[in-house]
């Protein structure tokens, strides 16, 4: 009987931590992510329009729609990310609107320029 239960503690500790293995691994998906929006529907207090996908998918769409990566969807507006595609593995997360910023020759905020 002792047995049994000692079996049975393991095999939920290996099930437990397959769990949490399965979790982290979705967390950090390679596909950022991105909505299909209409880029001339730019509103300064709004964001982008989101759109349906199939127009980021077709030539013939109805709307000059493009993909937009990152940002804060409020509604069925999005603001704060980038057309860009960020790249794999460069360590920025757009989910919050905020990716990474590198500065070039003089391009920081801080630098003192000369």
């Amino acid at each position: 009987m002792e047995n049994a239960r000692r079996r049975l503690r393991s095999g939920t500790v290996v099930l437990g931590g397959v769990g949490l293995l399965a979790a982290a691994l979705t967390a950090c998906s390679s596909e950022p992510d991105k909505r299909c929006v209409d880029r001339g529907s730019h509103h300064l207090a709004k964001g982008y329009k989101v759109v349906s996908d199939k127009n980021c998918r077709t030539t013939k769409a109805a709307v000059n729609a493009d993909w937009y990566y990152g940002g804060k969807k409020k509604g069925s507006w999005v603001d704060g990310g980038s057309f860009t595609k960020p790249r794999k593995g460069s360590g920025g997360s757009s989910r919050d609107g905020h990716g990474v910023h590198r500065g070039g020759f003089g391009g920081g905020h801080h630098s003192s320029g000369g």
